[in-house]
């Protein structure tokens, strides 16, 4: 056995090997760390992820890509963001942005504009203004707030106009409420209602997420009250709503006579056979003889049926 002193140095089986570390130029972190990472989703000011949860040792060559000029094949994490160690989410403002428009042109001078307001992550719907779909929108009220769950600092969705976010005030409530739910901020750069809305912060609680709110429940309201009205109007023209009866006047007639007769219910159901519609030539459910009998013996006026 060799002496101590010349023993081989071995690694834990637990620890993985630390690649020897050659300082990197003072301000080239810095310049890395301004964009969000694209292989582990590590926003800026925060070193690279490890798909387990630990700060990397190297950053991602994916985010080293996006440094202008940059040759070096590979950049080490400062000592200072403690590699090897927990990833920890930086304590500075994480910015979303969301784009859309009907052409090319009009989603492109959207992204410009919310690159140059500091979103690093830009999610873009080139679609109708009508359009209901809007599967880049989901995906950026998820991004933010699964940010919001995990950022030490605030999280916040940027947008053009606020029209760009929904196409009334419905589906502008519902977005609101995701974000109030998420304690992700909205920030509107150019309209009426231009500003940072945080819905933890009073009185802009107020002024946009309450306001949208409140737009909501009254929305829902006239909703079902138009709905009533108008079931109420046709039941009064004698106009039924919902699926058309199985068991018409005449195939109802025909189970009563045959109740009457002391025929059991199931056999009647055999016996009955849908005269028109969609299941014509077919026997009608046990369950919707059923209910038809117990509708005409609910009814309050005695009824004479000739079979």
């Amino acid at each position: 056995m060799p002496p101590s002193s010349q023993r081989p140095h071995s690694h834990s089986p637990h620890q993985p090997a630390q690649p020897a570390r050659h300082p990197a130029a003072p301000d080239l972190p810095a310049r890395i760390e301004a964009h969000l990472c694209p292989t582990c989703a590590a926003p800026p000011s925060s070193a690279c992820r490890t798909a387990n949860g630990n700060t990397a040792f190297r950053y991602h060559t994916a985010r080293l890509l996006l440094v202008p000029e940059l040759t070096d094949p590979e950049v080490l994490v400062p000592a200072d963001r403690a590699p090897g160690g927990p990833w920890q989410s930086p304590h500075t403002d994480e910015r979303f942005g969301y784009a859309s428009g009907p052409s090319a042109e009009a989603a492109r001078t959207q992204h410009d504009v919310l690159r140059a307001n500091g979103c690093a992550r830009i999610f873009t719907d080139q679609t109708p203004l009508l359009a209901a779909a809007r599967p880049e929108r989901d995906r950026a009220l998820s991004a933010a707030s699964t940010a919001s769950a995990e950022a030490a600092g605030s999280v916040t969705l940027t947008v053009v106009t606020l029209s760009d976010l929904a196409r009334n005030a419905t589906e502008l409530a519902e977005v609101a409420t995701a974000l109030a739910t998420s304690g992700v901020r909205l920030e509107i750069l150019d309209g009426p209602l231009a500003g940072l809305h945080d819905p933890h912060s009073r009185p802009t609680t107020t002024t946009l997420f309450s306001v949208l709110g409140a737009a909501r429940m009254l929305d829902l309201a006239y909703a079902r009250e138009r709905n009533a009205a108008g079931r109420r109007a046709a039941e009064a023209e004698g106009r039924r709503s919902g699926r058309p009866r199985v068991i018409d006047d005449a195939l109802l007639a025909q189970a009563i006579g045959l109740r009457d007769e002391g025929v059991p219910v199931p056999q009647i159901a055999q016996r009955l056979v849908i005269a028109s519609g969609k299941h014509a030539g077919e026997h009608p459910s046990l369950a919707s003889v059923y209910r038809a009998l117990a509708a005409y013996d609910g009814t309050t006026e005695p009824k004479r049926v000739t079979v």
